[in-house]
Order: C-alpha cells, then structure tokens, then sequence
C-alpha cells in the first residue's frame, strides 16, 4: 500500500497536459503515492450543471489530498448559455469550483511563494545609473484569507426586497434606493475577526520559521474601514506575540507600485481575499510569471495544491504542448513539504532552479516569443521536453551527490 493517497484533478485546457507532466516529477524523487483521478471544471459544468461532483467532493474528504491542475470559469451568461439543453432553466448556477472547494472544506489559508530564480530572463531588474542593471532576489510568500471578503459568494443582481430593506438602514445606501432592482449588483465583503486572526497567525508562523523579518498587512483600511480595518487589528494583535518581526502596513493600492520598486524589502505578505489574489498575482509578475507562480490551499484536515494560472484554453489542442509547467512542478513541491517529504522538495527545486540557470531548455514565455503554433520551430522547449530537462537534472545531481557520499566515506576511513 502506497504511503500516500493523491487525488489528482487536471481540470480543463492546459491543467490536462501540466498535472501529468508533475507526476512524473514526483516518480522521478520516489514519491511514495497512489493518484486518484477525479473529474472538475467546465466539462462537468456543462454536462451535468455542476463543476465540483460530489464524487470529486467525497474523494478529497476521504483521502485529504489533492494536487489541481487549472478549470476555465465564464461569465453568468456564457455559462447559462453553454449548459446542456436539458438542463436549462432548472435552478443550475455555475459556480467556482476552486471557490466551492476552498468553502466547501474550508482551506482558508492560502500560501503563494513568489520567490525569483537566478538566472531567469523573465525576472524583474531595475537600471543603474552607470547604464547597467541589478537584479534583486525577490523572496516574497503571500498569505491570502482564502474563504472569506469579496469571493464568500454572498451576492444579487436585483436583490430581493428585504435585502434592500436592510440596506437602507445604512445611510450610504440612500444615492442607490432609486435604482431599480435589474439595475443593481450587489457583492458582499464579509472579514470575520476569527479567519482575520488566523490567517495573519499562519504568516507570522511562516516568517518565523523561515527567518523572515517582516510581515506586511496589505489592505485599503482608509476607505474600507470596517473590512480592512479589522485586518489590520487583527494583524497588530498578532504581531505582540512575534518579537524579532516587524509588522509593516501598505494599501494595496500603493504596494502594487511599491513592489516593482523595491520587492525586495518584502517578506510575507498577508492580505484578504481579493488583495491576496492581486497582490499575488503582481509579485509573481517579477518572478517570471505565472508561468512560476504555485499556491496551496490549506485547511484543518484537507489540502489542495494548485498552481495559479487559468486553463488557457488557446494553448490546449497545441501539439506538442507548450506550456511552462513549472508552476505545476513547484505547486508539487509545496505539496510534499505539506506532507513532510522535504528532502524529496527540496530535490525538485533544486533541479529546476539548475535548468533555469543554464538556460539551455526554455518555453516559449521565457524566451519572450508568441505563444502559438510556432513558438517549437522557433526554438521553444515543450512542456514535455521542459520535464525531460528537469529530470534529466535530478539524475545528475542524484548521481553528483552519490560520488560525494562516497568520497567522504572513503575520507572517513
């Protein structure tokens, strides 16, 4: 009996070709796993008006493990419009499955690493005043409350009567009770003081067992007072409990322009919903890309790992693929730190940050060129060709590390 249970759910478009590729990665370090295959995404959507079975959600109960590859999500209208015939009209509203799946088993922390690799032509570098340029090591990890704020679901479009009853208790509300009901959407943002505190606990955690030496709340609590500011409150309590750790505070707004200045005087970064997801999103931008960019999705029993790009479902009938599947391989990466196979990660990182230093094998995003059908004839690697490398890789350094277990053997006596 393997010692671990996977269940490995590839989704739409390009999460069909990177998932695979990162199985055999984890073959390739002895990765000790069964893989459950288990539908998800648009195709379930359509077929059966639903993106997340409840076969896929007993399967992830069951086994607490799951390894993600990417889903496409369309506006109400397109998925109203692309459902089965037969199902129309009965009641189906399509949903995130990803945001179903955090809510449904509450993975309400959220871990985005956006830490640069040496040697990539992609990574963020700034000029020099003698005409030549610097690159900073960009060595941020975001903390997203992963549940919660702006994707909690909690929406309308013409709310029904006693919703706006209740809104019209808030004074704010008064420019917005003439308009008619088909005329107003409606989101909530809810911040609970439990999930703030946990979710800013799970970051000062993180730096002090990494050494880091900020933790950075990012929020707007100037405008949403309420939201915003019990975040930060939360965060100003947790920081009295991490001596040695400073507590930085900056409003999204003015981090998105702070951090391709500076990014290098971030550590982690922690922030609601919505802002961990941009703010992720714009340092993983100095590291390469999303192309770079994995995440994990934790909760008290079950985890899901995933990296953060879409399906890119232009990409998807490409053969060979041509995607960059990194972001894949470091999302399985974070997967076997979570279940403490950190020898085995730390192997994977290694090998890929050993083929991006020698830039012999790139996709097509790392050399900067189209992302179509010619991107191979114009010297791009492929998505499977980009996995031989790091296997390739492994072996090496598997074998280099051998000789110098032996030789110091052979010191000894």
């Amino acid at each position: 009996m393997a010692k671990h249970t996977v269940v490995t759910m590839p989704g739409d478009g390009i999460g069909n070709q990177v998932l695979p590729e990162a199985l055999r990665v984890l073959k390739a370090v002895g990765f000790d796993a069964e893989y459950i295959h288990a539908d998800i995404g648009w195709e379930c959507w359509c077929r059966q008006g639903n993106a997340l079975p409840e076969r896929t959600v007993d399967l992830l109960a069951k086994h607490k493990l799951g390894l993600f590859g990417a889903i496409t999500s369309k506006p109400k209208k397109q998925a109203e419009a692309e459902l089965a015939p037969e199902l129309r009209g009965k009641g189906h509203s399509y949903f995130s499955p990803i945001v179903t799946m955090r809510q449904r088993f509450h993975l309400d922390t959220c871990i985005r690493p956006c830490i640069s690799f040496p040697g990539n032509p992609l990574n963020f570098i700034r000029k020099k005043t003698d005409g030549g340029f610097e690159e900073p090591l960009v060595n941020v990890v975001v903390f997203r409350q992963n549940t919660e704020g702006l994707y909690a679901g909690v929406e309308w479009t013409n709310p029904p009567e006693q919703v706006r009853a209740a809104l019209a208790t808030h004074s704010k509300f008064k420019a917005f009770t003439s308009v008619p009901g088909l005329d107003l959407a409606i989101s909530v943002r809810i911040i609970t003081r439990q999930a703030a505190r946990k979710i800013c606990q799970a970051a000062f955690e993180w730096a002090k067992k990494y050494g880091y030496k900020s933790v950075t709340i990012c929020e707007k609590p100037n405008v949403l007072r309420e939201t915003s500011g019990m975040m930060e409150d939360e965060a100003k309590a947790v920081a009295k409990e991490y001596r040695g750790i400073t507590l930085r505070s900056t409003n999204i707004d003015a981090q998105t322009m702070w951090l391709t200045k500076n990014p290098e005087d971030y550590g982690v970064v922690v922030a609601s919903n919505l802002f961990g997801d941009v703010i992720s999103d714009a340092f993983a931008g100095l590291i390469g890309g999303l192309g770079f960019a994995a995440s994990g999705n934790i909760g008290d029993e079950v985890a899901v790992f995933e990296p953060t790009h879409g399906s890119a479902p232009k990409y998807a009938e490409l053969n060979p693929p041509i995607v960059n599947p990194i972001a894949m391989f470091l999302s399985a990466v974070m997967m076997l730190e979570h279940v403490g196979e950190v020898e085995k990660a730390r192997r994977i990182r290694e090998a890929i940050a050993a083929v991006i230093k020698e830039g012999k094998v790139r996709t097509y995003d790392m050399m900067r060129i189209s992302g179509g059908a010619k991107a191979i004839s114009q010297g791009a690697a492929s998505t499977v060709q980009m996995t031989d490398e790091v296997l390739a890789k492994l072996a090496r350094l598997s074998a280099l590390a051998e000789t110098h277990a032996e030789l110091a053997e052979v010191g000894r006596k």
